[in-house]
């Protein structure tokens, strides 16, 4: 699986450096609205699935998100005092 995940790595990060200079060249036009609009669907659809599927462990998932939160900001703190 290794050397599938390099290739993988590797089609994806070409294939947005192709992107991008096609981008920049003026071959390719975005309608970043409709990508935006596009991406916030697909996000809400994301989350009502997610909340039927397990709505308990994503309340857990949001918890626990919190006290990561807190712990990093507060081991960022420390170093930035020490």
């Amino acid at each position: 699986f290794h050397k599938v995940g390099k290739l993988a790595a590797t089609a994806v990060g070409g294939g947005f450096l192709l992107r991008q200079i096609a981008s920049h060249g003026g071959y390719v036009q975005t309608d970043w609205k409709r990508a935006e609009k596009s991406v916030n669907k697909a996000k809400r659809q994301i989350k009502k699935r997610a909340n039927k599927a397990a709505p308990e462990i994503n309340n857990l998932i949001e918890e626990q998100h919190i006290v990561i939160s807190g712990g990093f900001v507060g081991d960022f703190l420390l170093r930035l005092a020490s």
